[in-house]
C-alpha cells in the first residue's frame, strides 16, 4: 500500500531524528542534573564563606561594644554571631564529608575555636586587653579569613573545572548535531527525490488526465501503476470519465429535444413574443413577433411605449403585468388596428450568466372591442333609462306632495316604496355612467394639492353621521409628517365614502371602524379603513374590484359597482387599491396615492 511505501521511505530519516534527539535529550539531562548541581554547590560554599568572614568580622566588633562599656550587648552581639558562623561551618562540613576539602573544613574550625576562645576571654576582661592580647586576636582572626580564602579559592577552581566540562560537552553535542543535520538533510534530499520519482509519474498522468478532461476531452484515459491507492484513483478516475461520457450523450440528446420543443412551441404561439437582453438587444423572437418587427414602429427596436416599461423591469427585476385595458399598446397592422396586452417577465439564469426578459404581447383586439362595446351599451343604455325614471320619480314626488288628491295610508306606503326604489334605481344609474365616463377616460381629474390631515379630517366629518346613525364609532389614525396629495378631493371623497360605508354595513353594533394614513415607499401615501367584520373569504377577495360582483351570502342590500368605481378613480390618480382580509378578523381596504 501507498502508506506503507512512504512509511518505509521515510523510516530512514526517522531514525536519524530519533537518535540526534535522544542524544540531545541526553546532553540537555547532563547538563541540568550532574553540572548544574555541582556549580550550585560551589556557588552556595562560596556565599557561605562569604557569611562566615562576616560574621567573623562582627564577633570582632562585638569587642568593641564592650570596651564601650557595654559588656551586656557585646555578649548578645558575640553569641549571635559564633552561632551564625557555627551554622555556616556545619553546612560546609556536610557538603565536604568525602571530599578533599574536609582538611580545609577542620583547619577552619580549628582557627575559628582559637578565635572565639579569645574572644571570650577578652570579653571577660570587659573588653580591656595587652597588647599582646589585641595582636594574638588579629592573629587568630587572619587564620580565619585565610582558611576561608583557601575554601573560596577551592570552591572557584572547583567551578571553573565544572565549567570546562559543560563547555566540552556543549561542543561535543553540537558537532553531533551538526553531523547529525547535515546527514539529515542530505538523507531528506535522496528521500524526497526517491520519492517523487516514485509518486510523480502517476500523479503526472493524472494530472495530465484532469486538464484534458476540464478541456471537455472526456474520452481520456489514465494508466494504471500500482494496485495502492494511487492505482485505485486511476481505476475511480477513468470509471468517472466513462460516467460523465455518458452523462454528456443523454445530456446533449436532452438539449436538443428540449431546443426542438422550444423553437416549435415559440413557432406555434399566435401572440408576439421577444426576448431582449440588458443591453437591449433581442435575443429570440417567434414567427409572429417576426412579422411584428416589420412594422415602421419597431425600426430602431422596441416602441417607446414597451421599452420604457422594459427599462422599469431590469431596475427592479421584477415582472411587469399588467391587467386593464388601459395599457393596451395599439399597432396598425394591415389595414387594421390590433390592440396588445403587453407581459414582461425579468429573466436571470445563473448557468448561462443571461440576463434579460421577455416581453410577450397578447393579442387582445377582440376582448378591446367587446369591452368598448360593453361600456358603451352600458352607457347608453344607463342614459336612456335615466330620463324615463326622473320622470316616474317625479311623478310618484307629485303623488306624495297630494297635489292632485287626498291618498288612502295604503297609497302613501306603496308610493313612498316606489319612490325609495326610484332614488336607488337613479343611484345605480348615476353609478354606471360616472363609471362608463372613467373607463373612457372622459371623466378628467380636478387636482388640487391638499394636506392629509385636512383630507382625512374632512372625510371623517362627514362620515361620523352615517356610522353613528348604524351604531358604530370611527377612530382617526394619522401618521406625522405626511404633507400633501395633488388629488381631486370630490373624486377620492367618493372612494372614502364608500369603503366606510361598506365597513359601517359589515361591521358588527358597536364595532369600531378605524382610518387611517401613513407613508409607503417610493414617495406614495397609504389610506387605508378597517373594520372589524366578519372578514371576507379568500376566493371572494381577488374579484371585490369586478363590477357587479357581490360575495356569496351577504345580506346587505347592493349592485356591486361601489368598488369598481373607487378602483377606477384610484388608478386614475395614479396609484393601486387592495384588499386583505381573514374570517373572523376583519377587512382592511387600503389604497395608494403618489404624493404631492
Amino acid at each position: 500500500m501507498l502508506r506503507t511505501r512512504l512509511f518505509l521511505g521515510l523510516l530512514p530519516l526517522l531514525l536519524v531524528m530519533v537518535g540526534s534527539g535522544a542524544y540531545a535529550i541526553r546532553v540537555c539531562r547532563q547538563l541540568s542534573g550532574p553540572l548544574q548541581s555541582d556549580l550550585l554547590a560551589h556557588y552556595r560554599a562560596a556565599l557561605g564563606c562569604q557569611d562566615m568572614r562576616s560574621s567573623a568580622t562582627l564577633m570582632s566588633n562585638a569587642l568593641a561594644i564592650a570596651s564601650a562599656a557595654d559588656p551586656i550587648g557585646a555578649r548578645k552581639a558575640l553569641d549571635l554571631r559564633r552561632a551564625a558562623f557555627t551554622r555556616g561551618l556545619m553546612d560546609q562540613a556536610a557538603a565536604s564529608a568525602g571530599k578533599p576539602r574536609e582538611k580545609m573544613v577542620e583547619e577552619l574550625d580549628a582557627a575559628f575555636q582559637d578565635f572565639s576562645g579569645r574572644c571570650d576571654g577578652m570579653l571577660a576582661a570587659g573588653g580591656t586587653a595587652s597588647l599582646g592580647e589585641i595582636r594574638a586576636n588579629e592573629d587568630a582572626l587572619y587564620r580565619v579569613f585565610n582558611a576561608l580564602d583557601r575554601l573560596t579559592a577551592d570552591d572557584y577552581a572547583a567551578s571553573r573545572e565544572t565549567e570546562a566540562q559543560a563547555e566540552h560537552l556543549a561542543a561535543t553535542a553540537v558537532g553531533i548535531l551538526r553531523a547529525t543535520i547535515g546527514a539529515a538533510v542530505a538523507l531528506s534530499v535522496l528521500l524526497a527525490w526517491l520519492l517523487a520519482a516514485l509518486l510523480l509519474r502517476p500523479i503526472q498522468a493524472l494530472t495530465a488526465s484532469a486538464v484534458a478532461l476540464g478541456d471537455g476531452n472526456l474520452d481520456t484515459h489514465v494508466p494504471e501503476f500500482s494496485r495502492d491507492e494511487l492505482g485505485r484513483l486511476a481505476r475511480s478516475f477513468n470509471v468517472m470519465a466513462g460516467k460523465l461520457r455518458a452523462y454528456r450523450d443523454a445530456t446533449f440528446a436532452r438539449v436538443l429535444r428540449t431546443q426542438r420543443t422550444m423553437e416549435a412551441t415559440l413557432a406555434s404561439a399566435p401572440d408576439p413574443l421577444f426576448v431582449v437582453s440588458r443591453e437591449g438587444g433581442i435575443e429570440v423572437r417567434n414567427p409572429a413577433a417576426e412579422e411584428l418587427s416589420k412594422l415602421p414602429e419597431f425600426g430602431q427596436g422596441l416602441p417607446p411605449e414597451l421599452a420604457s416599461h422594459l427599462s422599469r423591469v431590469f431596475s427592479s427585476d421584477e415582472h411587469y403585468l399588467p391587467t386593464d385595458y388601459s395599457r393596451v399598446v395599439t399597432f396598425r397592422v394591415g389595414r387594421e388596428d390590433r390592440h396588445y396586452l403587453p407581459r414582461i417577465l425579468a429573466i436571470g439564469d445563473k448557468l448561462t450568466e443571461f440576463k434579460g426578459a421577455a416581453v410577450i404581447l397578447q393579442d387582445v383586439t377582440k376582448f378591446r372591442l367587446l369591452d368598448d362595446a360593453k361600456t358603451n351599451f352600458v352607457g347608453t343604455v344607463s342614459h336612456e333609462l335615466k330620463t324615463p325614471l326622473t320622470g316616474l320619480r317625479m311623478a310618484v314626488y307629485l303623488l306624495l306632495e297630494k297635489s292632485l288628491g287626498p291618498l288612502e295610508p295604503r297609497q302613501i306606503e306603496m308610493l313612498e316604496s316606489a319612490r325609495d326604489d326610484a332614488d336607488r334605481l337613479i343611484r345605480i344609474l348615476d353609478s354606471l355612467l360616472d363609471l362608463t365616463r372613467l373607463e373612457a377616460g372622459t371623466s378628467a381629474l380636478e387636482r388640487t394639492p391638499v394636506e392629509v390631515g385636512v383630507l382625512l379630517r374632512g372625510v371623517a366629518a362627514e362620515a361620523r353621521a352615517f356610522i353613528a346613525a348604524a351604531g358604530r364609532s370611527l377612530e382617526v389614525r394619522e401618521d406625522p409628517g405626511l404633507g400633501t396629495v395633488n388629488v381631486d378631493a370630490n373624486r377620492l371623497r367618493h372612494v372614502f365614502i364608500n369603503l366606510l360605508s361598506n365597513a359601517a354595513k359589515y361591521s358588527p353594533e358597536g364595532g369600531t371602524i378605524r382610518l387611517g394614513a401613513s407613508p409607503a415607499p417610493d414617495g406614495y401615501v397609504r389610506f387605508s379603513v378597517h373594520d372589524s367584520g366578519a372578514g371576507i373569504p379568500a376566493e371572494a377577495v381577488a374579484r371585490l374590484f369586478d363590477r357587479f360582483y357581490r360575495v356569496p351570502g351577504q345580506s346587505q342590500p347592493g349592485a356591486g359597482i361601489g368598488l369598481a368605481i373607487a378602483r377606477e378613480i384610484v388608478v386614475a390618480h395614479g396609484g393601486t387599491i387592495a384588499c386583505t382580509s381573514s374570517p373572523g378578523e376583519g377587512t382592511d381596504f387600503h389604497f395608494l396615492v403618489p404624493a404631492a
